[in-house]
């Protein structure tokens, strides 16, 4: 379309023309298309949407919302992508059937996760819905929802700390060494989820023994009990599932598709799960065995067809025919995708020059301090820790900010400058966060939201390292740095931010766009505020 018509329309390829840089998926704003007409732009590739279509983060944040389910936290949307994270170390739900209705109704909806009751960690990436550019049609969303319905389509069941007991039975010939080994091997294995070993026995290998030891771990209680024969089961006769039946209780399912595993036993008495192991439960190495006992201390019941049915992706051994080229290693597993660590400074240490004597940032908008607002909306958002910068009149801003979980730091310096509140504030943070947004202390219509959506466009892989918001092409704050730039931040001097180094780094520079202009407006002057006070009375009455 012409440039002098895209006004509106949404930038179908990124344009690099002398000082201009705008990236797919901008929102041609009025000064864009200046901009570009002055550069000598005659035309662009652009969209406009239809009647009917739904924008990208919209449709995103529709179809996430239906399917965040218990132990799941939803991210914001940016580019039409919404993620959905584990809030705790568990098992992820999955209903497969449901995930396939979902992709099968319009190609512009996407939904991929992790395989079903895979184990995940917090903060683990447990699903991405992806729009596919530039919206999805209205009706293919709302039939989404409806497929959802009230459905748990994903969830996260969290690990529960059990009691395990386990059995081994000894022939001539065992060695002790083995036994221990054993032990050792499923010790640590139950550690590493979080449950214990907390009764082993060894007895001998026959029916009447075997059963005596049970049924002392359920007197005990015991569950799940593991029991693994210094013999491997042969059938449903042999001496391990024969003592199950002796105690009351009943084979569920002998044999697996899982290969190690294959001789994985499911028996119940009760509701004590009793499982034969298969010979490679003595190995460390993960095996058909894992995958049982991640859902028993799960508490997701495990039925005879759901062990017949893990043989899609069961084959879990090395294969011979296949070996490694010569000298060469096997490649480190990359880590699963997780939620970004990103933490919140609030920079609150400034004299207020402006506005003395007042001090601004305890000055009151709707009966709140304007630093309890700033600090109120980092709290709200998925920011973690927060840091609170104090200086001038830091008693004060302390004593309005009490009760809260936040941690102070003082800046001794903060006379000298806003760069040394952004010093004060680098120091304090964790050396595990992978970024952090700079909170102003004055900017009293900065929401959760607003900070959740830059969290959302920070992205190393796709190279967005610092994410600045911007409302109708201008660039406000806060703005988000990764932890990369933080030594180059702290080499600043005098009154000034970190915004010097945004020309510096241009190519990681990812502008956010934001629907209002609370990203926009700071409270210097008493004009500024008195302004805003009669904002806030005009939108009460």
């Amino acid at each position: 379309m012409p440039v002098g018509e895209a006004v509106g329309a949404i930038l179908a390829h990124g344009l690099k023309l002398d000082r201009i840089s705008f990236k797919k998926g901008r929102v041609l704003s009025a000064d864009d298309v200046a901009a570009l007409a002055k550069a000598g732009r005659a035309s662009v590739i652009a969209a406009r949407l239809e009647p009917g279509d739904v924008p990208e983060d919209e449709a995103a944040t529709a179809v996430a919302t239906a399917l965040t389910g218990e132990n799941l936290v939803r991210s914001a949307a940016f580019t039409g992508r919404c993620n959905l994270f584990a809030a705790t170390r568990g098992i992820a739900v999955i209903d497969a059937a449901c995930i396939d209705a979902l992709n099968l109704m319009d190609e512009a909806i996407t939904v991929a996760t992790v395989a079903p009751y895979s184990l995940v960690e917090p903060r683990q990436m447990v699903a991405t819905i992806k729009i596919i550019p530039f919206a999805a049609p209205e009706a293919a969303v709302k039939a989404c929802r409806q497929i959802v319905g009230n459905r748990p389509v994903l969830r996260v069941a969290p690990l529960r700390r059990k009691a395990v007991g386990l059995i081994q039975t000894r022939l001539p010939g065992t060695k002790q060494s083995v036994l221990d080994g054993t032990v050792a091997t499923t010790r640590a294995r139950l550690l590493a989820l979080g449950s214990e070993l907390a009764a082993d026995t060894i007895c001998e290998h026959a029916q009447d023994a075997i059963a005596a030891a049970i049924t002392d771990f359920r007197q005990r209680g015991c569950d799940p009990i593991l029991v693994l024969g210094a013999s491997a089961i042969v059938d449903r006769r042999d001496v391990i599932p024969a003592a199950i039946v002796a105690n009351g209780g009943a084979v569920v399912h002998f044999g697996m598709p899982v290969d190690p595993g294959n001789l994985l036993l499911l028996g119940r008495i009760g509701e004590t799960p009793v499982i034969g192991l298969p010979g490679c439960a003595r190995s460390p190495k993960f095996n058909g065995f894992d995958w049982v006992l991640h859902r028993l201390l799960a508490d997701l019941p495990i039925s005879r067809a759901d062990i017949m049915r893990m043989g899609s992706g069961g084959l879990l051994m090395e294969i011979a025919s296949r070996p490694l080229p010569r000298g060469e290693a096997a490649p480190e597993p990359e880590a699963p995708p997780r939620a970004p660590r990103i933490a919140a400074v609030v920079l609150a240490a400034g004299r207020s020059s402006r506005m003395a004597p007042a001090n601004k940032l305890l000055t009151e908008i709707d009966g709140t301090p304007m630093v309890e607002r700033a600090v109120a909306a980092a709290l709200a958002s998925q920011a973690r820790p927060v840091i609170v910068v104090t200086g001038h009149d830091g008693a004060r801003v302390r004593a309005a900010l009490a009760g809260k979980s936040v941690t102070f730091v003082d800046n001794p310096d903060f006379a000298t400058g806003l760069s040394t509140s952004v010093k004060a504030g680098i120091t304090a943070l964790p050396g595990d966060v992978d970024g952090a947004l700079f909170v102003l202390g004055d900017m009293p219509r900065v929401t959760p939201a607003h900070l959740d959506r830059l969290i959302a466009a920070f992205s190393p892989a796709d190279g967005r390292l610092i994410c600045v918001p911007t409302h109708h092409a201008k660039r406000g704050n806060p703005v988000l740095w990764a932890a990369r730039f933080f030594a180059e931040m702290q080499a600043i001097d005098g009154d000034r931010g970190a915004r010097t180094l945004l020309g510096e780094h241009a190519e990681r520079v990812c502008e956010v766009d934001m629907a209002d202009d609370g990203v926009l407006l700071d409270i210097d002057t008493p004009d500024a505020l008195a302004a805003l006070r009669g904002q806030a009375r005009q939108a009460s009455g």
